[in-house]
Order: structure tokens, then sequence, then C-alpha cells
């Protein structure tokens, strides 16, 4: 499948069910490649309705520190970190801190 059909698909899916959490980060993910902008707005909408969607703050916390936004990607890393923790997911709690340890850097 092309990177236009999956995001054909993709906003498809998006609009028949705009609350689905895998659908809107699976849409932020595509567009990570071809338009931060909307990628952010798609990150930023899981940020919102689902704060409990652990895969997003990785992504999330590199998309804003490629558009420069420290605070933004520091923040989002720790909310990440607090989650994974409560998650007791431990591997992506190492990626967190990997991440974050990083930036700090």
């Amino acid at each position: 499948m092309t990177n236009l059909n999956r995001l054909e698909q993709l906003l498809s899916y998006y609009q028949a069910d705009p609350k689905d959490a895998f659908t809107i980060y699976g849409l932020a993910l595509e567009y990570l490649n071809s338009d931060l902008v909307k990628a952010r707005s798609y990150f930023e909408i899981l940020l919102q309705e689902h704060p409990n969607y652990l895969p997003t703050y990785y992504h999330v916390g590199h998309l804003y520190e490629d558009l420069e936004e420290e605070e933004l990607a520091i923040a989002a890393y720790k909310k990440g970190i607090k989650l994974a923790e409560a998650e007791k997911k431990t591997m992506t709690l190492r990626e967190l801190k990997n991440a974050l340890a990083e930036l700090e850097f």
C-alpha cells in the first residue's frame, strides 16, 4: 500500500469515527513525513481527547523537538513517563526517559 493510499484510508476511517485514538495516532504518524502542522494537530487532538494513549508522548515529544519547542517536548516526555510508570510499561518508560535525558543534555 502506498503512503497516499494509506493516508486516504486513514482519513476515511477518521471520517467514520473521529474519536478513535488509533486512527488519530495513525494520521499523526503519516503526516510526520509530509506535513508537520497536520501531524501536530492530530497529536494535539490525542493529547486533549485521549490523554491516556501512551504511544502519543514519545512521538509528539520528538515533533516538538523538531519544531524547536523544547519546553513542550520536555512536558510531553514527563507526562508520558508518569503514564508509563502508572501502566507499568517498562519499554516505553525507558524510551521516554532516554528521549528526555538526550534533550536535557
